[in-house]
């Protein structure tokens, strides 16, 4: 069995710095997801209504709206969630 008591030679466990990494982590993944799905709105509005440069501008908006969303945690994932609601509304408009 594997010996899981602090030994002298092994720092101990920094769980604020575990817990800062893993809060840094979810918030990455939510702007990820966010902004992966408006690239792929755009992208369905360029294919569907062969509107590119729409999907263009959605898309640039959506790689800004990303930088934000992980530059600033207040803000988070609703920055690039603006591109997504533009480029579904030019999907069901357009």
């Amino acid at each position: 069995m594997a010996d899981h008591a602090q030994h002298a030679d092994t720092p101990a466990m920094d769980y604020q710095e575990h817990e800062r990494t893993y809060t840094g982590f979810v918030h990455f993944a939510e702007v990820a997801t966010v902004a992966s799905l408006a690239i792929v709105a755009a992208l369905a509005v360029g294919g569907t209504k062969h509107a590119w440069g729409t999907a263009l501008i959605g898309t640039l908006l959506a790689v800004v709206g990303t930088g934000v969303g992980i530059a600033s945690t207040s803000i988070s994932w609703r920055a690039p969630a603006v591109s997504l609601v533009l480029m579904l509304l030019a999907l069901l408009l357009l």
